[in-house]
């Protein structure tokens, strides 16, 4: 991998994210002129693999015209055919050596332009996806986002082989054949010019259909897809009611149906392949008799006919090669600018400027807040006003959408207040740099979310030399000691996908683990107990005791018996606090709180 770094990098590697959203934000509206300026420092090597393309290919391009003045000469009994042929079969002999050289320095080359294009597209996705603010990713489905930094870099990296090497390609087989032909007979050259175009859209248009064919075909293929995955899911149910015959029944209905489009798309491919092969041939033919008719009149040398034969095959084909390019073209700009509307999205979490905190107390104050999420008219926080201290825990309650969560945001930064202000150590959070004051901040949320790894890497995350003893501690808290000593590989030992591999209480333990390491300042817990049985539930709740001890803790919760240590509750509706206290204050009210806690009783 350093390797291939070295190779491709013409500027530091750091600068390559911005230059490519630079080139975006230059050539907004012109996809093309994007994909040109994505290669700026790695022209030379497009230049590099066409040189050695057109060298690995020259022996292809020889051979006609080495044929050609063989049957010359044997056909005017040249007294030096023996020599020529012997000089001709040398030299293309040279020429077919020199393939095997030219085509790996072509291969690499071009791969390393194109690679170091997909590479540094896919990084400046990732660092502006981790830029856009949270409101975007909620908003956006992240296999959209998936498929822009895989499918869509993809193509317009085959965008850049077609635009860069393919079309150069074709133009040097189109160029060398016509150059060689117009050096050696204007008429064969003008013949060429009408009849090589027509040839080759005829080929392309019947491809058309077959092109088509395969579509309803793949469509008929997709459904029958889903219809069997469906069927799979469907088993127990099918079994229990003692559906299977009419569940094949419906099967076989549309396995026949996929069966008659595969037999029609075989009679038409067989149709119109046959039908093109034979237009080629016949254009073929009629190249052949006039170029014949022109041998015969003396315009031409009899084993020019064979040149002209390879050089019109050639035409035609790389003709056809272009028009067949379009849609791949088309696809790629589509990709071009899709990316780009990630790589120029405004909703980005703007830090540069202003205050970074080196220290956190944690004492907040809502004045007067006031928000509500895009595309929706309807306030989330009606003029919130709240007070927490340093160290306390306070605890969010109400019901489902009175705005609790949203609080939470708040509190992390992913949202800021659009009327009023969020205060932290007295500092409005819209003026610092988020950044530097979450490195104090911990989040616990319902969904403990784990990535693939072990046990330690998801525990450390993110922080650096973290030492055995501070781990052991942290695993004590964490209730998690007499977890981790039950398996064989300890800390070590894999999670699985998302933490698979563990039940919701180990995760939520981990993620505890997690939050303990960093020591923090502030904790925010979202229904961390939430759906867990009653053993994991009571070993988080200690683990969560020794994880808020001294810090500034925010609690959303639902089983109200679980916040009855928190310093204050508050009572969350419509936006507004109605009611602020300890347990026993709300309780003794009789209010809101009093009423949802003889519910759940």
């Amino acid at each position: 991998m350093k390797d291939f770094e070295k190779k491709t990098t013409p500027r530091k590697m750091q600068d390559t994210e911005s230059w490519f959203l630079e080139s975006y934000r230059c050539h907004m509206g012109h996809p093309i002129r994007i994909l040109i300026s994505l290669y700026k420092g790695n022209y030379h090597k497009f230049v590099l693999a066409v040189i050695c393309f057109f060298i690995k290919h020259a022996c292809v391009w020889v051979l006609p015209i080495l044929t050609a003045n063989i049957i010359n000469d044997v056909t005017s009994h040249n007294p030096n055919t023996l020599r020529n042929i012997l000089f001709y079969a040398v030299l293309e002999t040279g020429l077919i050596a020199l393939n095997i050289p030219m085509n790996y320095l072509y291969t690499s080359y071009k791969s390393l332009a194109t690679r170091y294009a997909e590479t540094g597209l896919r990084k400046a996705l990732i660092r502006k996806l981790q830029q856009l603010s949270i409101s975007y990713h909620v908003e956006t489905q992240s296999g959209r986002l998936q498929s822009k930094i895989m499918r869509d870099v993809e193509a317009v990296e085959n965008l850049s082989t077609q635009m860069f090497l393919s079309i150069l390609n074709i133009a040097l087989n189109i160029g060398v054949a016509l150059v060689v032909t117009v050096s050696k007979s204007l008429i064969v050259f003008f013949f060429f010019l009408v009849t090589a175009p027509v040839a080759a859209v005829t080929m392309v248009t019947f491809r058309s259909v077959m092109k088509t064919r395969n579509n309803e075909f793949r469509k008929e293929m997709e459904e029958t897809s889903a219809r069997v995955m469906e069927m799979v899911e469907l088993v127990p149910v099918t079994r229990a009611h003692a559906l299977e015959d009419e569940e094949v029944d419906k099967m076989s209905g549309q396995l026949f149906a996929v069966a008659e489009k595969g037999y029609k798309l075989d009679l038409v491919q067989a149709l119109f392949g046959s039908v093109g092969w034979a237009i080629f041939q016949v254009f073929q033919v009629i190249c052949l008799a006039f170029t014949g008719y022109l041998a015969l009149r003396g315009r031409i040398l009899a084993g020019d006919i064979t040149l002209y034969q390879s050089y019109f095959a050639t035409v035609v084909n790389q003709v056809s090669a272009i028009v067949t390019l379009l849609p791949t073209i088309t696809k790629g700009i589509e990709s071009v600018n899709s990316i780009g509307e990630v790589l120029l999205s405004d909703d980005v979490e703007r830090n540069e400027g202003k205050e970074q905190l080196t220290e956190v107390n944690g004492s907040f104050e809502f004045k007067d807040v006031s928000f509500h999420y895009k595309n929706t008219d309807s306030q989330v926080l009606n003029h919130l006003n709240l007070q927490v201290a340093k160290g306390e825990t306070i605890a969010l309650v109400g019901e489902s959408g009175a705005g609790k969560s949203t609080i939470l945001n708040l509190v992390i930064g992913f949202h800021l207040a659009e009327d009023g202000c969020v205060l932290m150590d007295g500092k409005d959070l819209c003026k610092i740099d988020l950044r530097t004051y979450r490195k104090h901040l911990a989040v616990v949320p319902q969904t403990s979310i784990l990535f693939s790894g072990t046990i330690r890497d998801n525990i450390v995350y993110g922080c650096t030399d973290v030492s055995e003893e501070k781990l052991k501690e942290v695993i004590r808290a964490a209730n998690l000691q007499e977890f981790v000593d039950s398996l064989p590989e300890g800390l070590d030992t894999q999670v699985g996908e998302h933490g698979g591999k563990l039940s919701g209480g180990q995760r939520q333990r981990i993620a505890i683990a997690r939050a303990l390491i960093r020591d923090p300042k502030v904790i925010v817990l979202d229904e961390a107990t939430s759906a867990l049985d009653s053993i994991s539930e009571k070993l988080i709740q200690q683990a969560l005791q020794n994880l808020t001890r001294g810090r500034t803790t925010f609690i959303v919760a639902h089983r109200l018996s679980t916040i009855r240590d928190a310093d204050k509750i508050a009572v969350i509706a419509d936006g507004r606090c109605l009611e602020y206290g300890t347990f026993e204050e709300l309780m003794a009210l009789k209010g809101e709180f009093y009423k949802m806690k003889m519910i759940q009783s």
